[in-house]
């Protein structure tokens, strides 16, 4: 998937005011709209001009997408979302239908595809207040043993010269045990507020987890690998390993290898229906690195008749 350069389509610079934004959208699709245009390309060119347009234009989705553009990503460069690239922003619900953003490419799709944001309504009449959502990014351990976590998130907006600015605020928020990757937390009352006395809307919080330098997660289902000794794998033992909800002995099986996979059946995500934890098996080899190491392995080599490529043949 390549990188797009939504200011590079509009012909626009990045600091460019709302009101700019618009009269190039408004110059270029006169030049590629369909109907009238004799370009060759004129319907591709204008998919693109109302994709770079839907972007720029809203000041939720230009805030995030210039974030992410921060990380100095060129336009057609090999892309994909960084893990949590948009968590913390706080985005309305209100926006692009999905008859829309159908037309859109694969790049707008994975940005975008669960954060439909529009500028709010302008009308003052009597209404609930609007539904707000944000993704967050917990530990893995918080599922474990639930938490509460202070969660800041800044809210885009534009200023009056039509520039993305941001308001922030923090929230004190509980984080139940058994927490899932993709699962919504509600908080009621938290979202835009009401309008001629109605009650506020709610903020929808989806959880990810943090990449973890020791877990791996599935669905509900954790992995790890699990280092063990040559003399471990080829004979046999108990070893005790710490996992997120405490310390656990496990058996290893005798001549177990490298990537066998070791079940500890409800030990993943602590949910209503726990997942599982899995141990892939690492065999690792002491270094030869002394004369007494070398001449442990010199011996092995002549006492073992082993030949781990005897199955690839002639």
């Amino acid at each position: 998937m390549e990188f797009k350069d939504y200011y590079k389509t509009l012909g626009v610079a990045r600091d460019a005011g709302a009101e700019e934004i618009k009269k190039a959208f408004r110059r270029l699709a006169r030049k590629y709209h369909p109907d009238v245009s004799k370009e060759a390309d004129a319907e591709q060119k204008m998919k693109e001009v109302n994709e770079a347009y839907a972007v720029l234009s809203d000041a939720e989705k230009r805030a995030a997408y210039d974030q992410l553009g921060q990380r100095g990503y060129q336009p057609g460069s090999d892309f994909q979302p960084p893990p949590g690239w948009d968590a913390g922003f706080e985005f309305r619900t209100q926006g692009f239908g999905d008859a829309q953003a159908a037309d859109f490419s694969e790049f707008f799709s994975q940005l975008f595809r669960n954060q439909t944001g529009g500028s709010a309504r302008h009308a003052h009449h009597k209404r609930r207040g609007e539904d707000h959502h944000a993704k967050i990014m917990l530990d893995l351990e918080d599922s474990y043993h639930g938490a509460t976590r202070s969660i800041t998130l800044r809210m885009p907006k534009l200023d009056n010269q039509g520039r993305a600015v941001f308001t922030e605020h923090t929230l004190n928020v509980r984080i139940p045990k058994g927490v899932y990757a993709g699962q919504i937390i509600r908080l009621a009352g938290q979202g835009g507020p009401g309008h001629a006395g109605e009650s506020a809307g709610d903020l929808f919080l989806e959880v990810q987890f943090k990449p973890h330098n020791r877990y791996r997660v599935e669905n509900k289902d954790v992995y790890t690998t699990l280092p063990i000794a040559p003399w471990e794998a080829a004979l046999g033992a108990m070893v005790k390993i710490p996992l997120p909800d405490g310390t656990v002995e496990v058996r290893i099986p005798e001549n177990s290898q490298s990537g066998r996979k070791l079940r500890l059946k409800g030990r993943g995500i602590p949910a209503a229906t726990s997942g599982d934890l899995y141990l892939l098996l690492e065999v690792v080899l002491p270094p030869a690195t002394t004369e007494k190491a070398r001449s442990f392995y010199q011996n092995m080599a002549q006492e073992f008749a082993f030949n781990p490529r005897q199955h690839w043949g002639d």
